[in-house]
């Protein structure tokens, strides 16, 4: 069964949402803080953490921190929980490193659904693919790695996949809404912002200057294709 990692601190809350997972099959472990969040992943209990629920309105150390010093070490997939939908929280946890957010009051399909598909997008590639080469950007689909001038690069399971889904196709323009569909399995429900966010940590890590990007660039009132330049 895989194994969630809860961070809230509303016990009504908390409770409800362990008990859904509970009946869906998930081992649960519970925080209500963010520091005891860090210490438990940093603890023998933390190996077998599969992915993150994470509310952003934490005592202590906020979810905006928690999440950037959760990325500073793993690259667990990550789900953040917000309570009003407000666009700055939204954008601010994604650019954290968030890989996807729920607003709260969230239904259990809902939740489930947002759950399964992150620890999709975590699951190894089966088969064999050759290694590809993009001026400097080794790229190998069957290991599921990266190297960038030959140094790996770290990456979370979404923004691997998105690099997967553009890099397959040089020069092919995709839709914001195509890259929902393939890499998040949101299809036209889900929330443009998450694929702005993600291509953005993106190219922080794979560009020499993210702001004149080589790789991943910007169709203009479309989406995105993948260079290099």
């Amino acid at each position: 069964m895989p194994s969630v990692l809860l961070i809230e601190d509303d016990p009504s809350v908390r409770d409800g949402m362990e008990l859904v997972l509970r009946r869906h099959r998930y081992e649960v472990e519970v925080a209500t803080t963010g520091e005891e969040a860090l210490d438990l992943l940093d603890g023998p209990r933390g190996k077998g953490i599969e992915l993150v629920v994470l509310d952003l309105m934490l005592p202590g150390i906020n979810g905006f921190e928690v999440c950037r010093r959760i990325r500073t070490r793993s690259t667990i997939p990550l789900i953040m929980l917000t309570a009003c939908g407000d666009d700055h929280d939204i954008v601010a946890g994604l650019e954290a490193g968030a890989d996807d957010y729920v607003v709260k009051p969230v239904t259990a399909p809902v939740l489930e659904a947002r759950i399964r598909a992150a620890l999709r997008r975590a699951e190894p590639a089966t088969g064999s693919a050759p290694g590809e080469k993009h001026a400097g950007l080794a790229i190998d689909r069957a290991g599921l790695t990266v190297a960038k001038d030959g140094t790996s690069i770290a990456l979370p399971p979404v923004e691997l996949r998105l690099l997967l889904e553009l890099s397959a196709s040089p020069g092919r323009v995709f839709s914001r809404e195509q890259l929902l569909e393939t890499v998040w399995d949101h299809g036209f429900l889900g929330d443009s912002r998450l694929v702005d966010a993600a291509v953005g940590r993106l190219r922080a890590k794979i560009e020499d200057v993210p702001a004149r990007p080589r790789f991943i660039q910007t169709v203009r009132g479309f989406g995105y294709r993948f260079g290099p330049l």
